[in-house]
């Protein structure tokens, strides 16, 4: 790919986006080698609000803010001014879709800038912010049809991107720095319709340098099923395995930069957060199910005063066992150099299994979780599994 003066390659990406009649979408991520980024990631797309056209940008920095400029001489001059100013932030890649080329831009180690130019994209309608949402991968993309996956489904697997792209760059990064492709593993696959959809948008987001996936899965039979809607969907880069959440490494000499474990019941979802913190993977991504572990230990227990009504009735038991299981998990996961948040990733009425563990590895280990854990699992007479498959591994 040629090597340009990165001023003369930042130009054209400006002018790319300033080009009403063509512009489609831009988007700045990663930083550039031993910079400080305010920012973890940009996007500019047009929209439509109350039926004029404006240009949108949003920013996800610690917080995420969106300006839309108007499509107009003085909304142009403050796009432009916006523009410049992102373009002098460190950003270490650009990737530009206008309706005649496809421009992407990487910052080398010597700070020049590596780019290269495809076809364009096909003309769209503006996307009208009132009324509709962008989906990250299209609801008629040919993988859907080929899962048979219903709206609900699609719903979750594009929610799930969402959720994936605030926290992936860690995980870019390594690979970049590598020089090799992004490996992803689903531990658990099961009817993989999480694994198809990630591997199919991170694929398009990352042409430049590919994307390996491998989903394991323990029933065979299911591996074979999804072995076989790959092979037909044509998605080169993801293969399936049979066995365990503990198997041996699912890359030949390396370990993976996302692990992703979708609604995996009780212990395996810790199984497969032990596995991920072994592997230190940078980003990890854990939507839980069915946690009956702690559950279980609290109705052989007492409850700490003046708790007690909290586990008396069933039902509410069930629900406070959910959220200290996931809380113990967030406090495991901090113990072991992780920045962790929990979030819901799609709408409660879509499934009631809405959470999502999001960790990414930053090698230092947080005190105040240390301390949190060791009092909430002697209050409560608990001892969480993640812990126990932690302290086995010694780590």
């Amino acid at each position: 790919m040629p090597i340009l003066e990165l001023p003369d390659a930042l130009a054209q990406v400006r002018a790319l986006i300033l080009d009403d009649a063509t512009f489609v979408s831009a988007i700045g991520a990663g930083k550039q080698r031993s910079a400080e980024l305010p920012l973890r990631r940009v996007e500019i797309r047009p929209v439509e609000i109350r039926g004029i056209n404006h240009v949108q940008v949003v920013r996800h920095g610690q917080e995420m803010r969106t300006e839309n400029f108007a499509v107009s001489e003085d909304g142009r001059a403050r796009l432009a001014a916006d523009v410049d100013e992102l373009l002098g932030m460190p950003f270490g890649n650009w990737h530009v879709e206008t309706q005649t080329v496809t421009f992407q831009l990487r910052v080398t180690k010597k700070g020049k800038a590596q780019v290269h130019r495809g076809g364009g994209v096909e003309p769209v309608a503006r996307k009208s912010h009132d009324r509709v949402k962008q989906h990250l991968l299209a609801p008629d993309d040919p993988i859907f049809s080929i899962l048979g996956a219903d709206a609900d489904k699609r719903r979750q697997v594009d929610a799930f991107l969402r959720s994936l792209r605030a926290v992936m760059e860690p995980a870019v990064e390594r690979a970049r720095a590598a020089k090799r492709s992004l490996r992803v593993v689903d531990l658990g696959c099961g009817n993989a319709y999480l694994t198809f959809g990630v591997h199919r948008w991170l694929s398009q987001e990352l042409a430049d340098i590919g994307v390996e996936t491998v989903g394991v899965e323990l029933r065979e039979e299911l591996v074979e099923r999804s072995t076989e809607r790959a092979r037909s969907a044509g998605l080169d880069g993801l293969r399936f395995t049979a066995g365990t959440i503990a198997l041996g490494d699912p890359f030949e000499g390396g370990s993976p930069d996302i692990a992703l474990a979708l609604h995996a019941c009780d212990t395996a979802t810790d199984e497969a957060l032990a596995r991920a913190v072994q592997w230190q993977t940078p980003v990890i991504l854990a939507a839980p199910c069915c946690p009956r572990d702690i559950q279980h230990q609290l109705t052989k227990s007492a409850s700490p005063n003046p708790y007690g009504a909290l586990t008396r009735h069933a039902i509410l038991r069930q629900r406070f066992a959910d959220v200290l299981t996931d809380t113990l998990r967030s406090l495991l996961l901090r113990d072991r150099g992780y920045r962790v948040d929990v979030v819901e990733f799609v709408d409660s009425k879509h499934t009631p299994r809405n959470a999502m563990i999001r960790a990414t590895y930053t090698g230092g280990k947080s005190a105040t979780a240390t301390q949190e854990l060791a009092e909430l699992t002697t209050q409560w007479q608990v001892r969480p599994a993640l812990e126990q498959m932690l302290n086995s591994l010694q780590l």
